[in-house]
């Protein structure tokens, strides 16, 4: 079907189209003989003006624009939830961007955010971002950085204190006795990965009865991990891992089910520690005992900074949020 345009409710009505704008825009500039021909118009043709085009004019999009790692993982989705209700709250709408592990595809994702002139970005990169973030801000559109720190300290930030995640998940399997660790973690050039590999080291090393085996994955899927429990369980018991910690759900879900699939008991042979705490964690065969990221409401949070920045309202000075780990114990580890 043909869109109808404003030039087909100028024909329609007999007059130019100039004439059409400013009936349906600005009534008051044209007289109500031509005001009530035009929407009559427009009412018989189901013509609909185009609400971005509007505020193009106005000088504004109504929209922010916000990139995630990948929206597939349940973390990134409600961190988007999150960011909506704020947005929503203050009459915008949000543009996301699912950059699926993809430099490239999240590069792109900021020039379509240019080319639309979103009011503002939030940005949760997967990969180095600097001139592309630099050529936002240069168009006067305002950035905060969500789930990362900005290094230069230019960018707000709402994060999560990733060091004290994996340390934390570590020391509990330390305290149920485990010795023989291994971490589980997909691309280590992701800083939040690296940092969570790190926390596991800083509390390995207070142990010196205690190791850590670092296993890299390239992706972050059930599939993965089940494929990766059935490694593990095929390694002589005094070979295999006692204790593990993985960088998020899904890699610990599937890792459970390739141990127990293969005679190997959690969490009596090996126990498991999650990262994120997303909804299917505590309803998995073996309830997982996991990292609780507040998803949810880091992205409510840096959007409320970022609508603030564009309004130049109180809290626009806020710099970095960092919010604290928790762990929820659970049967994966014998809780």
């Amino acid at each position: 079907m043909k869109r109808i345009g404003i030039r087909d409710v100028a024909e329609r009505a007999g007059v130019s189209i100039s004439t059409v704008s400013n009936a349906l825009n600005r009534p008051h500039l044209v007289s109500e003989q031509l005001v009530v021909r035009v929407r009559s118009a427009a009412d018989q043709l189901g013509y609909v003006p185009l609400q971005a085009a509007q505020q193009l004019r106005a000088g504004r999009s109504g929209l922010l624009g916000m990139t995630v790692i990948n929206i597939a993982n349940p973390f990134f989705a409600d961190m988007v939830a999150g960011a909506e209700d704020a947005a929503s709250a203050a009459g915008l709408r949000i543009l996301v961007g699912n950059s699926s592990d993809d430099i490239a595809k999240e590069r792109d994702h900021l020039e379509l955010f240019e080319r639309v002139q979103v009011e503002g970005a939030l940005v949760s990169p997967f990969g180095p971002l600097e001139p592309w973030l630099q050529r936002l801000r240069g168009r006067g559109i305002p950035v905060v950085l969500v789930d990362a720190v900005d290094d230069s300290g230019e960018l707000p930030s709402v994060s999560f204190d990733d060091v004290a995640g994996g340390r934390l998940a570590t020391e509990h399997l330390l305290a149920t006795g485990r010795r023989r660790l291994a971490f589980v973690g997909a691309r280590e050039e992701v800083r939040q990965v690296r940092e969570r590999l790190h926390g596991a080291q800083l509390a390995v090393a207070a142990h010196p009865d205690a190791t850590l085996e670092t296993i890299w994955t390239d992706r972050t899927t059930s599939e993965l991990g089940l494929a990766f429990g059935a490694q593990l369980a095929a390694r002589a018991p005094a070979d295999r891992p006692d204790g593990v910690v993985t960088s998020n759900d899904h890699l610990a879900i599937g890792l459970v089910h390739g141990l127990i699939s293969r005679g190997v008991r959690v969490p009596e042979d090996v126990a498991v520690v999650g990262y994120d705490d997303i909804e299917f964690a505590a309803i998995a065969g073996v309830p997982l005992t996991s990292v609780r990221q507040p998803a949810r409401e880091m992205g409510r949070t840096a959007a409320e900074i970022l609508l603030a920045r564009i309004s130049g309202a109180a809290g626009s000075d806020l710099g970095n949020v960092v919010y604290q780990p928790e762990l929820v114990i659970r049967a994966s580890t014998g809780g």
